[in-house]
């Protein structure tokens, strides 16, 4: 555990800390786990909107002519079908086709860009310089020199939009723009990882913070909340997207997580694609699958998943979901056990408790 002198700080810190936020070690940085109180800043999200500092998370920037065939090589999605604003969700997984990290892959006029986990990016780092050797490519880690915030809700893109030129509802889903913000270069995205409709805003420090604030100036009275990564973690459950360190690992492959829609085995000689051709239709893997508990206990990582005396699989992540008043898990079981409507049982040292397949997600937004 690093000491908070020893925690890197986010262009926001000061004003998490002046917002009484409580803030803990996260991937090394000091980050907001709430402010007001986790079911409050969710609420806000699912209803009008809330705020997220995202400033923690790697943004890796590749320039030259084998930019796209060097990122062909090392991620699953195929590179070479973005056009320019086009977005592609996309795993960097290692020979044996173990996840390092999911990833958005981003192109842009004059570069390609990935946005990498915080916890991953040293990692990740270190495995583009492994194999970066033979392309015409420059790298650049430009995560200190732009911040990133999240502005998610049903609300989001009508607020930011005035502080922006180009009509943001006119970009589809996985698009972005590059644009200016307080006279600098920015970049607009339309991503998100909370179920619902929003954008999020690539600037440097000092413009981000300014942004931060007159959002919260105009429309804080309307509802705009600043949100932690609590709010953050329930709100990507109920939309069933997966964490890396809970659903995502070295040990996983994107086949049995669900994610085989990120993986294009036509595309570009990547590394891991030969293991992940003989995992592709494989009937024996685990299944990623949602949970409905009968009751409000909830099943953290690790919570073992029974079907009568036979152990079927482990809970990944657990929360008492805010929106569905209901106690829900994601869990990888074996496929047999997968089915919708599936009853299971989850184990609380030695108490059981009855649980359903469910569909995934959870949360669909009308």
């Amino acid at each position: 555990m690093n000491s908070p002198s020893d925690l890197q700080k986010t262009p926001l810190h000061a004003w998490h800390a002046e917002a009484g936020a409580r803030l803990v070690d996260f991937a090394g940085f000091e980050m907001p786990v709430q402010y007001t109180g986790i079911t409050e800043e969710h609420n806000a999200v699912r209803n009008v909107a809330g705020l997220f500092d995202i400033s923690h998370m790697g943004r890796l920037w590749f320039t030259g002519s084998d930019a796209c065939r060097f990122l062909d090589h090392i991620v699953t999605n195929d590179v070479t079908k973005l056009d320019v604003g086009q977005i592609r969700y996309a795993l960097v997984t290692n020979q044996q086709g173990g996840i390092l990290d999911d990833v958005l892959v981003y192109r842009w006029d004059d570069a390609y860009s990935l946005v990498v986990n915080a916890s991953n990016r040293p990692k990740i780092v270190d495995w583009i310089g492994q194999h970066i050797d033979g392309f015409d490519v420059q790298f650049t880690d430009r995560t200190a020199e732009l911040a990133m915030i999240a502005i998610q809700g049903p609300k989001a893109l009508a607020w930011t939009q005035p502080h922006f030129g180009p009509k943001l509802e006119e970009f589809k889903y996985y698009s972005g723009v590059k644009t200016t913000l307080g006279g600098q270069e920015a970049f607009v995205t339309r991503t998100g990882y909370t179920g619902e409709d929003g954008c999020e805003v690539l600037a440097p420090g000092d413009v981000v913070v300014d942004l931060w604030k007159s959002l919260l100036d105009e429309h804080g009275k309307d509802g705009l909340t600043a949100c932690g990564l609590g709010a953050r973690d329930t709100l990507r459950l109920e939309a069933a997207m997966p964490l890396y360190g809970h659903e995502l690992n070295e040990e996983t492959d994107p086949y049995t997580a669900g994610l085989g829609f990120g993986v294009k085995l036509q595309a570009g000689d990547f590394i891991g694609k030969e293991a992940l051709s003989s995992f592709k239709d494989r009937a024996d893997l685990q299944k990623r699958i949602g949970l409905v508990l009968d009751g409000r206990r909830i099943a953290r990582e690790g919570t073992p998943v029974y079907a009568g005396d036979q152990l079927v699989g482990e809970v990944t992540s657990g929360t008492q979901s805010p929106t569905l008043g209901q106690s829900i898990a994601m869990a990888y079981v074996t496929p047999e056990n997968s089915a919708e409507g599936t009853e299971l049982e989850v184990d609380f040292r030695g108490k059981r408790m009855g649980a359903k397949v469910v569909p995934l997600p959870f949360y669909r937004r009308s």
